[in-house]
């Protein structure tokens, strides 16, 4: 499709306001994702009140997109996107020698040694959030002087390994053990080194408490570019602008589901249960209580592929990453109901 006819195929959606930086220059490649579909999929995203959409391929910015007062340099808070973050830096610090995924955490956190299940917890359950600790929604409040004692006192309400109980306590007990491993080190400190510093990103807002520690598990607000710098490193196998942060090798244990959760690596949402999956909405599923939510055979959208990953932040706040197409799709918006397959259905050309 050439300029004109992009226009007029955008006068006639009714969209407006796009920038393409890049268009595609050849409908025959089946692996090309076309700015035609990325205008279907952010008229519908606008619909649903979607403030930004950004699309990579190849390296290249091919769409972009900004509305209801979004704008290339507007941050946007993320929600649990943020834990997505701290993934990274626990591979980073698996990398630095400080711990091994498979480690149990009470060989440092050495309170837990006398409990049953709670000394049997590993780290990678941690991070996985199937250490069978209380999700502990409480832990967001601002008015908790110290989040981090307040995790690693909550109680194992099921067995290490045996259910998927999302919340904000198991980054927060992270937290205190990379706090621990780093003998006087603060975690910011060391995610800001390791981590935010090598992708760019500066001014993060990690709603500290009054010990100062990071609230994990949420905070972080970033345009749709600064948050694209995370799909990067992931299709550069750990790798940002020629800069290793994660070897490749442990990138790819962020990618490995659980037994009890195969959708849910180590802070990063899988698509690998489709095609044949049932598709689902990972929000509402979260919003149930965790002894009612079936997580096997669950899939983001059948229609994507199976190496797709994602972070995921409360009122659709996504990072798509698809290695096998080379794309990031980042979408932004305020709490709307909003169907992640139909979304990717109508960006990836799926629907006529």
């Amino acid at each position: 499709m050439n300029g004109s006819s992009w226009l007029r195929f955008a006068q006639r959606s009714g969209c407006s306001g796009f920038l393409i930086l890049t268009l595609a220059t050849s409908t025959s490649a089946q692996a090309e994702i076309r700015a035609t579909d990325c205008a279907r999929a952010a008229k519908y995203s606008e619909s649903k009140r979607g403030v930004s959409m950004l699309v990579m391929q190849n390296g290249r910015t091919i769409f972009e997109h900004y509305a209801k007062g979004g704008s290339a340099r507007g941050r946007w808070p993320i929600f649990s996107g943020t834990k997505s973050f701290w993934g990274i830096a626990a591979l980073a610090a698996v990398r630095d020698g400080l711990f091994k995924l498979d480690d149990l955490v009470s060989d440092t956190i050495t309170e837990w040694k006398s409990d049953p299940r709670k000394s049997q917890v590993t780290i990678r359950q941690l991070l996985n959030q199937t250490d069978g600790i209380e999700g502990a929604s409480r832990l967001q409040r601002a008015s908790i002087r110290d989040r981090n004692a307040m995790a690693i006192r909550l109680p194992a309400v099921a067995e290490p390994g045996s259910a998927f109980i999302y919340g904000p306590s198991h980054l927060q007990i992270f937290s205190e053990l990379l706090r621990r491993k780093l003998r006087g080190r603060s975690a910011i400190g060391y995610f800001e080194g390791h981590v935010s510093s090598r992708l760019g990103l500066g001014r993060l807002n990690y709603k500290k408490d009054a010990r100062g520690n990071p609230l994990p598990a949420t905070g972080f607000e970033l345009t749709a570019r600064e948050w694209a710098r995370l799909g990067e490193l992931v299709l550069g196998q750990g790798s940002y602008h020629g800069r290793q942060i994660v070897p490749a090798v442990l990138l790819r244990e962020a990618f490995a589901g659980s037994q009890a959760n195969p959708s849910y690596g180590l802070a990063f949402w899988l698509n690998q249960q489709a095609p044949n999956g049932r598709e689902a909405d990972m929000e509402r599923m979260l919003d149930l209580p965790w002894q009612n939510a079936q997580w096997t055979g669950v899939c983001i959208c059948k229609d994507a592929s199976a190496d797709m990953v994602v972070a995921l932040g409360s009122g659709y706040q996504r990072l798509f990453v698809i290695p096998s197409l080379k794309a990031i799709i980042v979408r932004q918006g305020s709490n709307a109901k909003f169907s992640d397959p139909h979304f990717l259905r109508l960006l990836l050309g799926h629907i006529e």
